[in-house]
């Protein structure tokens, strides 16, 4: 009973604070017609929409919209694909991921670049 009186008075600070409204159950508002104008506009919705392309890059689809023609992101040394952004400076730099680089680059630097520009 005890349970029953918290509720009441939780109830009516919130009718005070917010009006009627808010302590009223949503289904109330509710209709079929409004049901129906509902899915209508959510098919209108998924109409509109255009599927997404996605390309498969190593058995993994990532959607076309993430690549852009101005960079690349394929080691043209490992030809692998790279997700790490540690591999940016490296690719702009060097031409090369971090690992190429650790493994062909390290210590060569001057040599790789001449070997790169020429």
């Amino acid at each position: 009973m005890k349970d029953d009186n918290k509720l009441i008075k939780i109830e009516n600070a919130i009718k005070e604070k917010y009006g009627e409204e808010a302590i009223q159950n949503p289904k109330k508002y509710w209709n079929d017609d409004k049901e129906k104008d509902y899915l209508k506009q959510i098919k209108e919705v998924y109409k509109s929409r255009k599927p997404k392309e996605k390309i498969e890059v190593e058995g993994v689809l990532v959607p076309k919209k993430l690549f852009t023609k101005e960079s690349n992101r394929t080691c043209p040394v490992c030809e692998v694909y790279s997700f790490n952004s540690q591999d940016d400076l490296y690719m702009y730099k060097f031409k090369c991921c971090y690992k190429c680089y650790i493994q062909h680059v390290e210590g060569r630097e001057e040599k790789w670049l001449k070997k790169i520009t020429s």
